[in-house]
């Protein structure tokens, strides 16, 4: 099943998509999800952020390729970091590039979006807290990241997280190609199955750490390739049995 949040009219509303309709729901992904009996065709509405995270932790150098181009070695266990909520937008929503940067990089990447409260959770057990999986874009300001030596600002801009087009709830993770293009050029190629650590691994470790909440996301890392934005750029983030997050580079503040 896919479950979006989407706009009609007036109205935010969260339903599931099937073919080219959404079928909106009285309750939320995570309480009461009772189909209304409506039928909106999807070409009536804007697709927004299929979640509002209270958080969402991301992990680095999770592809072996990756870590080496960024110089460094495969982690022993997860290196995680957070991004603020207000970081989180969705399909079509425009990805500013900060004044205070000159070099933001596209990170393509498969995102898990808790559906239960999840605290000390065995890897074994963690498809039980899994509501599903999302594409997610962990945009960072390069520059800003070498020159602080920790990455809380250049990971954390308003708009460094798009997410979407919406949640797929039946999928195995395990290996799933996935792709970043910019302005159609083919930046980022990878399969899940070259994860160091995988979904249900990274829920385990970060739920020993902190508690997860319902809609929270866990970007799960990206591969090589990672490269700079322009404004303008038209960045494509798709994984296999999603689809395609699409937004567009605008001159941000």
């Amino acid at each position: 099943m896919r479950l979006a949040r989407f706009r009609h009219g007036n109205r935010i509303a969260t339903g599931s998509v099937e073919d080219d309709y959404v079928r909106p729901l009285a309750g939320t992904f995570f309480h009461n999800p009772v189909p209304t009996g409506e039928d909106v065709p999807l070409s009536e509405v804007r697709l927004l952020a299929p979640v509002l995270p209270s958080k969402i932790v991301a992990v680095g150098k999770n592809y072996a390729d990756h870590a080496a181009e960024m110089g460094g070695d495969v982690p022993e266990e997860p290196v995680i970091f957070i991004k603020p909520s207000t970081a989180v937008i969705g399909p079509a929503d425009p990805i500013p590039y900060p004044a205070m940067s000159s070099r933001v990089d596209h990170e393509a990447e498969l995102a898990v979006v808790l559906g239960r409260v999840a605290r000390h959770i065995r890897a074994e057990d963690a498809g039980r807290y899994i509501l599903g999986f999302t594409c997610g874009n962990d945009v960072t300001a390069r520059d800003l990241q070498a020159k602080d030596g920790q990455w809380t600002r250049a990971k954390g801009f308003d708009g460094f997280c798009p997410v979407g087009p919406w949640i797929e709830t039946e999928l195995d993770p395990t290996d799933l190609w996935l792709e970043c293009r910019v302005n159609r050029e083919v930046r980022q190629s990878a399969r899940t199955a070259q994860l160091t650590f995988g979904p249900n691994r990274l829920v385990e470790f970060i739920s020993q750490v902190m508690t997860l909440l319902p809609g929270d996301v866990i970007l799960t890392g990206t591969p090589a390739g990672v490269g700079p934005l322009e404004v303008g750029d038209k960045v494509e983030v798709e994984v296999e049995g999603i689809g395609v997050l699409q937004n567009e580079v605008a001159p941000g503040g």
